[in-house]
């Protein structure tokens, strides 16, 4: 139904303000090889062995890995109540950063649109000129296993396609979430546009 849809896509973006803030220093992370190992379990298989990775050090954000693909993965956050992790196209990468930094002033929502809005105007950095892909998974915590960290099954996933500034006009998708697995429009007109793909 349309509310999956839209708490999933609330999930996405709970995820994302989640990794930017950083985490208290007293916070145990994972060693960097069961980062990296739960980072990838979002990746398409074919890229998994190229993707960079973004994990937890010292109650910062930092790369764990580098890349030799266009793919980021980011890591789960320990200090969170939930396993999530993430993976987007690296034409992404300036839209993802500036996020990152403006969430760790704490700004809202609204003000950090705001200020990625006024970032593209004003031609610092670029939306990316093709569709660039965005993977997500969340797992609740009591589906963790203790002896791997991972979540027991597949968890929730759900896909995003970024097309800056597309329109229903421009896509033929809709703007509504149908709950039958379509893809479905948000911020329609937009430079963050994007495709939700939620599988049922």
């Amino acid at each position: 139904m349309k509310g999956t849809a839209q708490s999933r896509f609330r999930g996405c973006a709970v995820f994302f303000f989640s990794v930017i803030a950083a985490a208290p220093a007293g916070a145990q992370a994972p060693s960097v090889e069961q980062q990296v190992a739960g980072a990838l379990l979002i990746a398409p298989d074919s890229m998994r062995a190229g993707a960079r990775v973004l994990g937890w050090q010292g109650g910062e954000l930092v790369e764990i890995r580098k890349g030799t693909n266009e793919l980021t993965c980011l890591a789960d956050d320990p200090t969170t109540d939930r396993f999530q992790v993430a993976c987007y196209q690296q034409s992404l990468e300036p839209f993802m950063a500036r996020g990152r930094e403006l969430h760790k002033l704490k700004l809202s929502h609204t003000q950090v649109d705001s200020a990625r809005l006024a970032d593209i105007k004003a031609g610092r950095w670029n939306m990316p000129s093709t569709p660039a892909a965005l993977y997500n998974m969340v797992a609740p915590k009591d589906s963790i296993d203790a002896n791997t960290g991972f979540p027991r099954g597949n968890g929730t996933r759900w896909y995003v396609v970024y097309i800056p500034y597309a329109t229903v006009a421009s896509s033929g998708f809709s703007t509504a979430a149908d709950g039958s697995g379509r893809p479905w429009l948000m911020y329609p007109g937009e430079p963050w546009a994007h495709l939700m793909v939620t599988p049922k």
